[in-house]
């Protein structure tokens, strides 16, 4: 069955997340999940952050106004999205707000993140929590041959060792996570964006996912 066959009124999630380390393809599967499912989407906005290029280049000098600068954005746009009434329609994003701490940890010193914490507390920030998170995981290598792909410019200043500290920080993050129904993607192997057949599994999957922890590792089972 493929996807254009599949009822979008059949799937439970009402705001659905795809999330995980750079280049691992969250953006695309977020585009691609929005316009199966006629679903409004929404975007980190991550290529307007003007401090990202030199935190890439420049490590922890630059990291504090690059995450500020997220913060304030992820801020605006939930507070636009509550507005706009954010469940009045099926919405993808492509970042879980509450990840923000993760990175904030990774990449600040401990006066910044003192810091940064006093302004999210400020800030008051009521994210909504998605119905459903999708979890791409991918190897360092993987990571590395996509970013390499793509092409952007900037990102070719992005360290194996930093990605290594990302992906186990991801791995910690989700592996404690309990807000909601979770989906782990093994995306080393797959290629849902450009491979139709891979895409059609993941949907059905998604479909079926309606709570709990869920694993999503199809290589893996055709080969047991």
């Amino acid at each position: 069955m493929s996807v254009s066959q599949i009822s979008t009124s059949s799937t439970n999630s009402r705001f659905i997340v795809v999330e995980g380390p750079i280049g691992v393809g969250k953006t695309s599967l977020a585009t691609k999940l929005a316009e199966s499912l006629s679903a409004d989407l929404i975007l980190e906005e991550v290529h307007t952050n003007p401090f990202l290029e030199r935190f890439y280049q420049e490590g922890r000098s630059a990291a504090l106004p690059a995450q500020m600068f997220f913060l304030f954005e992820r801020a605006r746009q939930i507070e636009s999205l509550r507005q706009s009434d954010l469940f009045s329609n099926v919405r993808v994003s492509d970042y879980i707000f509450s990840k923000d701490n993760l990175f904030a940890e990774l990449n600040l010193s401990p006066d910044e993140l003192s810091l940064y914490n006093q302004v999210v507390t400020s800030l008051d920030i009521d994210a909504p929590v998605p119905d459903l998170v999708i979890y791409l995981q991918a190897s360092v290598d993987s990571l590395l041959q996509r970013i390499a792909r793509r092409g952007i410019g900037y990102e070719r200043a992005i360290e194996r060792a930093y990605l290594e500290k990302l992906t186990d920080a991801y791995a910690r993050f989700f592996h404690a996570y309990s807000e909601g129904p979770l989906l782990i993607v093994n995306a080393s192997q797959i290629d849902p964006v450009n491979n139709q057949t891979d895409y059609d599994q993941l949907f059905e999957q998604i479909e079926r996912t309606t709570g709990g922890r869920h694993f999503f590792n199809p290589v893996a089972a055709a080969l047991a």
